[in-house]
């Protein structure tokens, strides 16, 4: 099958609209530099924390300081996204120059300098620490240990065949963020949701690094994709189920019942569904897959929230 022409770069007409026309040529850059014209990224990073916010009970013992965390993870999402992204792009320019569905990306097209780079890497950081200390200390401190990992991740595809379990790593560091802020500690279910987030994040990226595995090959960059090559449907298959036993687990431990496990079961028939109809050797395929993974992320919120509710109603019906 012939692989048809692949780039990161799309036309965006919402961000065109929300961009005022005599900024647009100079904006435009930066908004791909962050991403902010593909927030799939966002959504992927921002679940895991409402998962964990969730799974704490927040929303049932205090609703509006709930929705305010949320509101406040989905702005730091958005700006700790594109700050990795940023970093991203600065160790990768020169291997993007070389691989066609990354060639147009700002840096490596020479349409964002590394200085300007650089600065708006330094404002967006500074936007997310003012978020960032709206939280608890003991979140604060939690959020600060990960930054190692958003600057270390683009290098591991140089030294490791996984560097999508780095991702997971990296990108649900919030399933313990989100716990802290609503509890102001740690305990044994997000740490579960953390473990169930890392062989989901193996998933969802090992069927997003199939788009480039020819380039890949031809730079040098090593993935999952092309390590599990022909075995990756079936491993993505006990990737996602090693994610959803992990799910079940969190939500166990943190006394979620049935109604939650049968929330779960359609979150997990959603994802099996994508998984068997992705085909690998389609980057088109490979990218609706990858999206797909936003729905199944907030179907899993949606059957956290419902659980929480009956247990917190349970409880309230016993007091009373």
């Amino acid at each position: 099958m012939t692989r048809q022409a692949h780039t990161d770069i799309r036309k965006t007409p919402l961000i065109d609209r929300l961009t005022p026309e005599a900024w647009r040529a100079s904006l435009q850059p930066y908004i791909r530099l962050m991403r902010l014209d593909r927030p799939i990224g966002t959504w992927l990073l921002v679940f895991p924390c409402l998962w964990s916010l969730a799974l704490s009970g927040l929303p049932v013992s205090d609703p509006v300081r709930a929705v305010w965390y949320g509101v406040l993870f989905l702005i730091g999402g958005l700006l700790m996204r594109g700050a990795g992204c940023i970093i991203n792009d600065m160790w990768d320019r020169d291997i993007d120059r070389r691989v066609e569905r990354t060639a147009g990306r700002p840096l490596a097209s020479g349409a964002v300098s590394l200085s300007g780079a650089f600065a708006l890497l330094g404002g967006v950081l500074g936007l997310a620490l003012i978020v960032l200390v709206q939280f608890n200390v003991v979140a604060v401190v939690m959020a600060l240990a990960a930054m190692g990992l958003v600057i270390v991740y683009p290098l591991m595809k140089r030294v490791t065949w996984w560097p999508q379990a780095f991702l997971g790593l990296t990108f649900n560091w919030g399933a313990l963020v989100g716990w802290a802020a609503a509890e102001g500690s740690l305990a044994l279910p997000p740490v579960i949701l953390y473990a169930a987030g890392i062989a989901w994040t193996l998933a969802y990226d090992t069927i997003y690094a199939h788009q480039d595995i020819e380039d890949d090959i031809k730079v040098g960059v090593k993935s999952a994709a092309r390590r599990l090559g022909d075995h990756s449907k079936p491993m993505i298959g006990v990737f996602a189920g090693l994610a959803l036993s992990g799910l079940a687990a969190a939500g166990l431990s943190a006394d979620l019942g049935v109604v939650y496990l049968i929330g779960l079961a359609v979150a997990g028939g959603f994802l099996a569904v994508v998984i068997a109809r992705w085909r690998p050797e389609d980057p088109r395929s490979c990218l609706t897959a990858f999206k797909a993974n936003g729905w199944f992320a907030a179907l899993v919120l949606v059957a956290i929230l419902v659980g929480a509710a009956g247990v917190g109603g349970a409880a309230g019906a016993g007091v009373g």
